[in-house]
């Protein structure tokens, strides 16, 4: 446990049961023992490989925030499964009433005159051991990010790099468009025909010689015809 000024770290390491081929993930608790709005950022030597939720945030006043540290899986375990990773905890008192949404990089400079307050965390490897659940927080995304540099270990912002999985429906989304663009179509032209049907059908009434009633026999089967079509479609 790691006691700062502004906020309660706990643990300092951080620990993953390493099994390759899989996903896992270990949680870190921030407690703000002030009465000050505390914003906090997390950086890693490695954000190609860790996934961190929230990678931003406030802590209130008297209050305490989980973060979720994920590990991609990986295919080979390290020599002597130790791991040279580190994290970078990085907290600032913040204007009372900020949101997530109100941190901006140039809070954690230091050369800005910032007042920053920092926590280097290790990794390590452990057995496995049964899985327990993990309550997640909420994610902020940013792009990774050279900050700090110290010891040859160059911190990065950590952030969600995992893709998203691709959308294999959109061909046929595309197919249902194109369907309901030509029922839509031969809706219209049904309707059309039945008008002129309608038409046709007034127009022999008032003039029996008028139109050969073979040609009103015509139209009305080419409108059932099209009205089956439209069923089937």
């Amino acid at each position: 446990m790691s006691n700062g000024e502004l906020l309660q770290i706990e643990p300092v390491e951080l620990q993953f049961p390493f099994e390759l081929k899989k996903q896992i993930s270990c949680s870190l608790q921030l407690s703000n023992k002030s009465d000050d709005y505390v914003a906090f950022k997390v950086k890693t030597t490695n954000p190609k490989k860790y996934c961190v939720r929230p990678n931003t945030g406030i802590v209130m006043p008297r209050s305490t925030c989980d973060v979720i540290v994920t590990m991609q899986a990986q295919k080979e375990a390290p020599p002597d499964m130790q791991c040279k990773d580190k994290f970078l905890l990085q907290s600032v008192v913040a204007t009372p009433g900020t949101t997530t949404k109100d941190i901006t990089p140039e809070m954690f400079n230091k050369e800005s005159g910032n007042h920053v307050e920092e926590c280097k965390l290790r990794v390590a490897y452990v057995p496995p051991q049964p899985p327990s659940p993990v309550r997640e927080g909420s994610e902020e995304g940013s792009s990774p990010r050279a900050s700090i540099s110290e010891n040859g270990a160059e911190f990065h912002n950590a952030s969600r790099t995992y893709a998203e999985p691709q959308d294999n429906s959109s061909e046929a989304k595309a197919l249902i468009l194109k369907l309901s663009e030509e029922k839509n179509a031969a809706i219209q032209q049904n309707n059309k025909l039945q008008q002129e049907l309608e038409f046709l059908r007034r127009e022999s009434s008032r003039s029996r010689g008028g139109i050969p009633f073979m040609y009103v026999i015509v139209v009305g089967l080419l409108g059932l015809f099209l009205g089956y079509l439209l069923k089937k479609t």
